[in-house]
């Protein structure tokens, strides 16, 4: 069964061509759903989108990579011409590898992030859920999973990486002297603002607010850090108040908007203001980037910042890649193995037809009175003629050509290494 992967990332598609190809957790069953529906015979399927990729893998009984890729560019509303530039689509063993990978996060935009290992569990349960899994993606994505553990506890890969979130915190400090003098708005709740309250809170910053549409959630986060809360509708009005703006949120649309910030702007006097947006599609609308007085990071902006100790740990990756490489090596074997599942099936079929033949046939034999050691007799020949009629009739009906070939996988099935005897004499 082949398996094809279909997906565009960091290193292929900027960030607003991403932007159209997100996809939250909670629509990936009715993704899924339009998906397979568009291509032919129900394959299995999984979608992954986190801010740096959205990708899908399929297994099926033949590849449809030009499908997935129409179906991908209508529901992104993107020309699927256009869109193909910016894609990458593999088969079987590549595929396999890609996903090992990025499981073991070689390739993020942060080497070694744990992450995304997360966000690749959860999209295969999604999956599940939403009954598009099958045994041959289980397998990916089962064995992608320990090749991923075995990768963080035997290599150096994750170590010293630097998150996103410490980035963050890196570039505001080359702005502002002092973090501990400063105001710092966090907009959302999710993991990601979850990791860049924990980098900014060990700087002790003035103030922390946390605004969220959801304000119990808010107020769970806000509460380990000692940070305030503040309805999500508030931002526009207090926005002034901020030295360093964090978002991330899930929002389809921008929720800060130029007209916002050049109020802020002009209520802090032109104090510069210090903007992170780690949301894909963006949080904050890009004409924000040219407005004197503001900082604006996105998630590209940060991939420099984030490559700094990269080269330290080319040894650890090359290990990484040995351990990639017999996970692949492995899984392609199995799929090959169970490619040659329905011959054992009609092999087991047809024996046991010509077993009830023999039986049925044995037992008139008694029934006539004939004596046991002739019905066996009959019997055992009777098998052995059933077993041995394909062979024969190919190496008989063989030219001279392929006699020599067709000799020599006789052998090997039926004589167990003993050899052919000389084509000619047979």
């Amino acid at each position: 069964m082949p398996v094809w992967a279909l997906g565009l990332n960091h290193h292929t598609a900027p960030l607003d061509l991403r932007g159209r190809f997100a996809f939250a957790i909670d629509q990936v069953a009715p993704t899924l759903q339009g998906l397979r529906a568009a291509l032919s015979r129900q394959p299995e399927a999984t979608l992954l989108s986190t801010c740096n990729r959205t990708e899908i893998y399929c297994a099926g009984e033949r590849a449809e990579i030009d499908s997935t890729l129409q179906w991908l560019a209508t529901s992104g509303g993107v020309d699927s011409q256009a869109l193909r530039e910016h894609t990458y689509a593999l088969h079987d063993a590549e595929a396999a590898r890609h996903a090992f990978r990025v499981a073991s996060g070689l390739d993020s935009m942060v080497l070694g992030e744990p992450q995304i290992l997360g966000q690749m569990k959860d999209a295969v349960r999604a999956a599940d859920e939403a009954g598009a899994m099958g045994t041959t993606l289980h397998q990916l994505f089962q064995r992608s999973f320990a090749v991923a553990k075995e990768v963080r506890t035997s290599t150096e890969v994750g170590s010293h990486s630097i998150s996103m979130a410490a980035a963050a915190v890196r570039l505001a400090s080359q702005i502002f002297e002092d973090l501990g003098r400063i105001r710092v708005l966090f907009v959302g709740a999710g993991e990601m603002i979850d990791l860049a309250v924990t980098h900014f809170a060990a700087k002790n910053p003035k103030t922390m607010v946390i605004a969220n549409r959801t304000l119990e959630r808010g107020e769970k986060l806000a509460g380990r850090f000692g940070a305030e809360v503040m309805p999500l509708a508030d931002l526009p009005g207090r926005l002034g108040e901020f030295d360093a703006v964090i978002s991330c949120t899930a929002s389809t649309l921008p929720i800060i908007g130029l007209g916002a910030v050049e109020r802020a702007i002009k209520q802090r006097r032109r104090k510069p203001m210090f903007m992170v947006d780690l949301a894909v599609p963006r949080d904050i609308e890009p004409e924000v980037k040219q407005l004197q007085d503001v900082y604006l990071y996105t998630v590209d902006d940060l991939a420099r910042v984030v490559q700094t100790g990269k080269d330290n740990r080319q040894a650890a990756v090359a290990q990484a890649e040995v351990i990639i490489d017999a996970g692949v090596q492995n899984f392609v074997h199995w799929m090959r193995q169970r490619s040659t599942v329905p011959l054992i099936q009609q092999l087991n079929a047809q024996a046991d037809e010509w077993r009830t033949a023999e039986l049925a046939r044995a037992r008139k034999l008694l029934a006539k009175g004939e004596s046991v050691d002739a019905v066996m007799e009959a019997l055992s020949r009777g098998l052995t003629q059933k077993m041995l009629h394909g062979a024969m009739a190919e190496l008989h009906g063989s030219q001279a050509e392929e006699l020599e070939h067709t000799a020599q996988t006789v052998s090997r099935l039926f004589l167990r290494g003993q050899g052919p005897r000389d084509p000619n004499g047979l």
